[in-house]
């Protein structure tokens, strides 16, 4: 089905410069870097693009700052992560309105990237205090050794369009209190989104005491992120996207003996067994497959259940994909908003194409919306279908709400197809049956970085590291110990003994 009228490009124009002015940011004018709504597919004004040599002025400046930042105190560092927290709570409103008019997220869940902003805020402000170290015991009679992180220096961060604040939060937060400086290159697609934040944590600077400089931010073309990329200055690059944007950048960065922190496709599955909870696994289901308008790199893509539990489950999500409201992301009653533009329509009517040839079938959705309205956006029913078991289409990645179901007989057969694809993000698995749970959990089970039991594969807390294995690149970041990429380790030995003694009982002199 399909929601209530879309506003028009004046009225979404009109949102997003009276957001920016509450948060009391401004756009750079210019004609060269166009701000534009997948709401209606129309462009809302222009912007100024940085260039390469505002690249390289940035840099500088963040190397700078970053010598004065690293002495500061951890816990003098989160005050300014403190501030910035709290001035995301100020703004929240304002701040998803933005991401909602440029990425197209329906209310809820623009709303909620703002929130897991300010989740991540107070999570590295708690951190500022338990950088920890570690004391190892020493062989030798009056020595201690010891193991200490320090700043790493200027991070790049290469963000995309899907999550315009979260995914640079994660590691904005947690670089600052680590020490770091950030140099931020955002998704071209969203640069109003990215001005809000940056000026926002500009505020918290000036109010703390921070250096400025301790964050910049780029708004431009791909030669804009190369200078990150390439520059020995920038000591981690942080880049999320695809998996071929992902090959190019770790090689590049690997090249100067840089380090990268990768964040790339995934192609995420869940398994279905018998004894599932099919109360609890449809609507978990659909919000995987369906929310963000697939548009997640946890979004669930492969949906592998158990030959006599197909036929049920494949009516009950045709059921409910057959009421899905499509529509204005502005709209509380709307769940699914647009796709990014026409060409990720285009891709995804391309993928769909190719399983019919292989003998597949779409039980639900996958027809285009909106068209008359709204030509230029690209609004579009979830699909659910039915993969051929050869489809070569299934082991990739398509960036559109496309649900392949595929059915097993044993569940080492469903995990080795769950298995059986580059990706390795996001994988869940619902059962009420301990011995399958366990055996998905162990090693024998998911390869992806992410293992779910009776919840779908989106919705990561921060709490948690975020990060996949294979073809996702192998980076971790948000919860957990994942700021320990953003420092670097000393192992250090201090002799109090007054006498020299060698390790592993070296004799010398």
């Amino acid at each position: 089905m399909t929601s209530t009228a879309l506003p028009t490009t004046d009225d979404l124009r009109a949102r997003a410069l009276t957001c920016l002015r509450n948060i009391g940011a401004r756009a750079p004018e210019g004609d060269d870097l166009p701000a534009r709504t997948p709401v209606t597919g129309e462009p809302l004004f222009g912007l100024r693009a940085a260039t390469r040599a505002d690249a390289d002025e940035a840099v500088t400046a963040a190397r700078a700052a970053f010598l004065t930042w690293r002495t500061t105190p951890a816990p003098r560092r989160g005050d300014l992560v403190r501030r910035l927290g709290e001035l995301l709570r100020d703004h929240k409103g304002d701040l998803a309105d933005l991401v909602t008019v440029e990425a197209g997220k329906i209310r809820s869940e623009a709303l909620g990237e703002i929130q897991e902003m300010i989740d991540i805020c107070d999570f590295a402000v708690g951190l500022s205090r338990q950088l920890y170290g570690r004391t190892i015991a020493s062989e030798r009679p009056g020595h201690r050794l010891a193991e200490t992180w320090h700043p790493l220096g200027v991070v790049g961060v290469i963000s995309a369009f899907n999550f315009p604040a979260a995914v640079w939060s994660w590691n904005t937060a947690v670089a600052l209190v680590c020490g770091d400086t950030v140099v931020w290159k955002p998704s071209e697609l969203t640069p109003l989104t990215s001005l809000a934040c940056h000026h926002l944590l500009a505020r918290a600077a000036d109010e703390t005491g921070a250096p400025r400089d301790v964050h910049r931010l780029l708004l431009g073309d791909r030669a804009v992120g190369e200078r990150l990329v390439d520059d020995p200055r920038v000591a981690l690059v942080s880049a999320t996207g695809s998996t071929r944007m992902g090959r190019e950048v770790g090689q590049r960065v690997a090249a100067r003996l840089g380090r990268s922190l990768l964040e790339l496709g995934g192609n995420n599955a869940a398994i279905v067994t018998p004894s599932a909870d099919l109360d609890l696994a449809v609507p978990s289901i659909v919000f995987a497959a369906a929310g963000t308008a697939g548009q997640r790199c946890t979004t669930l893509r492969r949906l592998i259940v158990h030959r006599d539990t197909a036929d049920t489950l494949a009516e009950r999500l045709t059921e409910v994909y057959g009421r899905l409201p499509v529509g204005d992301p502005f709209d509380d009653t709307t769940l699914v908003g647009p796709l990014i533009s026409t060409t990720a329509l285009d891709a995804m009517h391309h993928a769909l194409g190719r399983v019919r040839a292989d003998g597949g079938e779409v039980l639900a959705g996958g027809a285009r919306r909106l068209a008359a309205s709204a030509p230029a956006a690209a609004y579009t029913e979830p699909a659910l279908v039915r993969a051929g078991e050869q489809s070569g289409v299934v082991r990739e990645e398509t960036f559109a709400p496309i649900l392949y179901l595929l059915t097993y007989d044993t569940l080492d057969e469903a995990i080795a197809l769950h298995n059986d694809v580059p990706q390795g993000l996001s994988s869940s698995i619902f059962t009420r049956d301990q011995r399958e749970a366990e055996l998905f959990l162990s090693a024998a089970g998911s390869d992806c970085g992410i293992a779910n039991v009776n919840i779908g594969t989106s919705g990561a807390e921060i709490g948690g590291a975020f990060g996949g294995e294979k073809d996702t690149g192998g980076g971790r970041e948000s919860g957990s110990d994942a700021w320990k990429a953003y420092m670097r380790a000393a192992t250090s030995t201090v002799n109090y003994s007054g006498e020299l003694t060698l390790a592993q009982g070296v004799s010398f002199l």
